[in-house]
Formats: structure tokens, sequence, C-alpha cells
């Protein structure tokens, strides 16, 4: 009986091979190139809306071996204004979030406006509680509630070797390197490029169609 069982599950095996192969495959990809993440909170508005499935380049920075973290080579730089998902020990939970400061960079937050290694952002108004927020070459729009934060301020830092300063787009309404510290750079998982596609949380998750397949940058 038991040899015949073993002859079953062999035999079960070899006709399901592609497709065991198939799944191998598909997993080993999200493991270690890309995959997808959705996004919960708002903390990133406007540019990441709650309900979004957000496609993430995992060899945006580093290749690793499928399910493990054994970093096979480096493929990029982290940069500035690169929006990243981060496996955070301190906040215990997955984050997604944008590089504000990397290495090396002196920054602080005066009433929400940000300056780096001396440049100050310019603020201008765009819309309801909307800015857009130009510094070094580089410009994002921000949120920013009325209601008074905590958040708004930090003192003059200075980002550590192999870490960066991260902050959601919705400055007021993110919980990020203001409360957990700096990030390091081995908690990175990936880069967020795009909306693969979108539901609206809010009105019985029906897709808004004009978010599929848009860029974050």
């Amino acid at each position: 009986m038991r040899t015949k069982a073993v002859l079953n599950l062999k035999q079960s095996v070899k006709n399901n091979l592609p497709f065991i192969l198939f799944v191998v495959l598909l997993f080993s990809f999200r493991s270690s190139v890309a995959d997808w993440y959705y996004v919960p909170t708002g903390s990133m508005e406007p540019t990441i809306q709650v309900g979004d499935r957000v496609v993430v380049d995992k060899s945006a920075y580093t290749l690793e071996l499928p399910f493990t973290d054994v970093v096979v080579a480096k493929t990029g730089n982290i940069n500035r204004g690169d929006i990243v998902i981060i496996d955070s020990s301190a906040a215990n939970t997955r984050l997604i979030k944008r590089v504000v400061a990397v290495e090396g960079d002196e920054v602080k937050l005066e009433n929400n406006v940000l300056f780096i290694n001396g440049e100050k952002a310019t603020i201008s108004a765009k819309d309801h509680n909307l800015y857009s927020e130009a510094i070094l070459g580089q410009t994002r729009t921000i949120a920013l509630n009325p209601i008074p934060s905590p958040a708004k301020n930090f003192n003059l830092v200075t980002v550590p070797r192999d870490h960066v300063l991260a902050m959601g787009d919705n400055r007021n309404n993110s919980v990020d390197s203001r409360y957990y510290g700096f990030i390091p750079v081995e908690e990175i998982q990936g880069k967020a490029n795009s909306v693969a596609f979108s539901l609206d949380t809010e009105n019985m998750y029906l897709p808004r169609k004009d978010r599929f397949f848009t860029s974050l940058y």
C-alpha cells in the first residue's frame, strides 16, 4: 500500500510538473525581483491613495536569493525622492514612505518646511491642503493638514551611514522617521514605481480606473 501511494505521488508530481515549476518560479520572482504592495493608510497621500496596489521593484537596490535575505549583488543606490517599502523592525510592520535624506545629509524640519544640506524647501499652495514642495532639484506634491502636529519640527540631524530618513507625503498624518528614527538600508525591500490598480475603499471598493497603471514619479 505504501509503495502504491509513493508511486501515485510520483505520478501526480510528474503530471503536474509544469504547473509546479510555474508556481515556484512565480513565487521566486515575487520574492527577489518584483511584487506589489497594498496601501492600507493615507500616509502617502496625495501621491498614493488608500486602496492602491503599488508595483514594487525588489531588485532596484539589491538582488537577493529567493526566499532569503542573502544579498547576491548590489544593483543600485537609494536616492532622495525614492518611494520605498520598509520592513520596519521599529514599527513591527511594513511601511511605504519617501526617502527625504540619505547618509551624510544634514536635515531639519521647521514648521513643516524641510532644510537639506542648508537648502530650504520652497512651498507653494496648489489646492485644498495640497502644496508643491521643491528642494534639491526635485518637486513633489505634499499634504499639510491645518491641524497642528507635534511632528512639524525637528532639530538639525545628520543621517548616519547605511541609513536614510523617510517621511510620508501626507506630512501631518504619517508615522515615519520623525517617530521611528533613521531607517537602516537593510530594511528597505524595494522601490515603488507605479500603481497597478486601485479600489475605492470608501465607495464599495469600486475600481478607480484613472489610477490604473499610473507612475508615482
